[in-house]
């Protein structure tokens, strides 16, 4: 017992040593893309940190023609449009997760109006600089950015109508906590709305060890019915899928990390990367008589 207990033990290290690791390479690189533009991003495969690197921008849509869109913003790092899917309303509380620069945050505060409130979380300092810098210019007073980690969110229980995020929650080591703690900031009956990367079919062994796709929010990347079953166990209810697309990265960023036998078997097969945009609810507070057992 007393060797279960330490082997147990030892791998619980592991987990926590590489999940350390993990957020300490994501902190590095997007606190470098927080001081480039989307086009930069966009016209060069060097990205952030020199060649060889995820070009961020070729999973993200066009948030140009929405409402409260703020170019400054926009980064080019998403891979859907939750706020347009969040069935977000005027006087709303909606928090962001892995807010970046904002740019989900300003959508989101257009559909909220002056009666709302939207919170932006984001895991890196320098992010949460560039989004409360363009908050102020743009004289919002009922947006906020705060720095944390989304496994341990800063905020109070129950304090959210609605919930986005925009490809964050595959940079997360432990989904299953981030999805309990998107649970416990969300109020009863309220609901949530992400975008996010998914797989169908296994990666190339290269694209599974890569740190730099990683980063590009690719080899975080778990099974859809994986993903799609972490959300059920956190108690959401009412889940279905809003949008759902393949993602076709350049044969030029996948050989940098396979070979040419390993990127034709890839793309002949079955085997894909998917952007999926996902909406579940949390119920409503238990109260009438007979409810959860009463």
């Amino acid at each position: 017992m007393l060797r279960r207990n330490q082997e147990t033990n030892n791998i619980n290290n592991m987990e926590t040593q590489q999940g350390t690791q993990l957020k300490d390479l994501v902190k590095e690189k997007y606190g470098q893309i927080a001081d480039q533009s989307k086009e930069t991003n966009a016209t060069s495969c060097c990205g952030a940190g020199g060649c060889g690197t995820m070009d961020y921008t070729i999973m993200a849509d066009d948030y140009t023609s929405l409402e409260g869109y703020v170019k400054d913003a926009d980064l080019g790092l998403g891979c859907g449009l939750p706020t347009e899917h969040a069935l977000i309303k005027a006087g709303d509380t909606v928090v962001d997760l892995g807010s970046g620069a904002g740019n989900d945050c300003f959508v989101a505060r257009s559909l909220t109006g002056p009666s709302g409130r939207v919170i932006g979380v984001d895991f890196t300092d320098r992010m949460i600089e560039r989004a409360r810098e363009n908050a102020r210019k743009m004289g919002f007073s009922n947006v906020e950015f705060r720095q944390g980690d989304i496994e341990n969110l800063p905020l109070g229980g129950g304090v959210a109508d609605v919930v986005v995020s925009n490809c964050v929650f595959n940079l997360v080591p432990n989904k299953k906590q981030a999805f309990a703690e998107t649970f416990r900031v969300l109020k009863p009956g309220g609901h949530f709305s992400i975008s996010d990367i998914v797989l169908s079919g296994e990666l190339p062994e290269g694209l599974q060890k890569s740190a730099e796709m990683y980063a590009g929010c690719v080899a975080g990347a778990i099974q859809k019915e994986e993903y799609l079953a972490l959300i059920r166990d956190a108690g959401f209810k009412n889940l279905r899928l809003q949008k759902e697309k393949r993602i076709e990265i350049p044969d030029e960023i996948l050989l940098q990390f396979i070979d040419a036998a390993a990127l034709n078997d890839f793309k002949s097969g079955k085997s894909g990367i998917f952007s999926i945009t996902v909406y579940a609810e949390k119920g409503e507070a238990c109260c009438a008589p007979g409810c959860c057992g009463n």
